[in-house]
């Protein structure tokens, strides 16, 4: 079965290369926009292929046209200092929500299979088929000033006991032992008072061994008191966090997009939400004029890039603490301001309020290291 609205456009189809959060947020767009589109994918036994994750978003409304696929919501979010005192901040209106890749993989592909619209599975090893929009990882370049990696391990437990507050997600618990020139927290999303979803994550020039991240998330679950527990499930990823611009894909006829489009916010590893937008627009484009000739919306603004990296910099340098100016930002603003921040969607006046609250001298310091070399 072919998609019938799809004799609006004549040309050739628009051929999408990977269904990880870019690709699936696309090819759902497509389906409703009803235009000729052919998706390949990685079989699921590839190693290319990504692990599962939980990707969490913020704001009033739902993660794009993804709301009925959210798992879990919070209407408070918190961080925890070193110490134990403890941020928390009521979000209003706003929800703090997850979903999961494999609950959006497969509503993506049944759209697909209901609307017709052929999906190969093979490792694409060379160019994709223009035209196309190729969401494949690429080598990061070396022409970024910092480079740290938010890797993780995560574990889905269920504890013997009532120990989590369903109602608070906690975005970053600093009750772990902190890396040089980085940062490491514990993150839990509660789904019950007894199930959660709680990570070890650090952002980190270095990644870990194996029994490490068991080492450091074993050590988490004891400081925060859960308790005895069942693991039923893990998450683990490793996400690039630097300010490098990415490069065309210089393929006739190729859009790159995602991870290796610059499409994750270097400050947080945040990219779902700004994948949405990006979607929508080259959605857009190609029900109004074709598959030819695509062009990415700028994925962040320039000022908040130019943020992310003074904020990396600072933190590798090690004029930043990391664990205090996480703490401080969201003690110190109102949660709306901070969350619009990390989405990208403050207005200059509230990135100047922001930045009036951060680490003023070290944060300068690190401008003039730039200005003078050597400093």
């Amino acid at each position: 079965m072919t998609n019938t609205r799809a004799a609006r456009h004549s040309g050739p189809a628009l051929t999408v290369v990977g269904l990880g959060a870019a690709g699936a947020s696309l090819a759902w767009r497509l389906v409703d926009a009803g235009v000729p589109f052919e998706v390949v994918e990685a079989p699921r036994s590839a190693d290319v292929r990504s692990p599962d994750r939980t990707w969490s978003t913020w704001g009033a409304a739902g993660p794009g046209p993804f709301g009925h696929l959210v798992s879990a919501s919070w209407p408070r979010i918190r961080l925890v200092a070193p110490d134990g005192a403890v941020v928390t901040a009521d979000l209003g209106a706003w929800r703090y929500r997850s979903l999961h890749s494999t609950d959006l993989d497969r509503a993506v592909r049944a759209k697909l299979a209901a609307a017709g619209v052929p999906v190969h599975e093979r490792v694409l090893t060379g160019p994709a088929p223009g035209p196309a929009v190729d969401t494949r990882p690429v080598p990061l370049p070396g022409t970024g000033r910092t480079l740290l990696w938010q890797h993780f391990l995560g574990y889905r437990l269920r504890a013997r006991r009532p120990v989590f507050d369903p109602a608070v997600a906690t975005l970053m618990d600093f009750r772990t032992p902190q890396p040089a020139g980085g940062v490491a927290f514990g993150y839990v999303l509660p789904t019950s008072p007894t199930e959660a979803l709680v990570e070890y994550t650090e952002f980190s020039a270095d990644l870990l061994t194996d029994a490490q991240y068991r080492d450091r998330l074993g050590e988490f679950l004891r400081r925060s008191g859960t308790g005895p527990h069942e693991v039923v499930g893990e998450e683990r990823g490793v996400i690039p966090m630097t300010d490098a611009r990415f490069p065309a894909s210089g393929e006739p006829g190729v859009l790159r997009w995602g991870a290796g489009a610059g499409s994750i916010r270097p400050s947080t590893g945040y990219s779902f939400t700004t994948l949405q937008r990006q979607a929508d627009a080259l959605a857009a484009q190609v029900a109004r004029r074709g598959p030819q000739g695509l062009t990415l919306p700028p994925p962040h603004r320039r000022r908040h890039l130019l943020m992310d990296s003074l904020v990396l910099e600072a933190l590798t340098s090690g004029r930043v603490e990391g664990a205090a100016f996480f703490v401080d930002l969201f003690r110190r603003n109102p949660v709306h301001r901070v969350l619009g921040f990390l989405d990208g969607t403050t207005t200059p006046a509230q990135d100047l309020a922001l930045m009036a609250t951060s680490p003023r001298a070290a944060m300068l310091s690190t401008v003039v290291s730039r200005v003078v070399p050597g400093r």
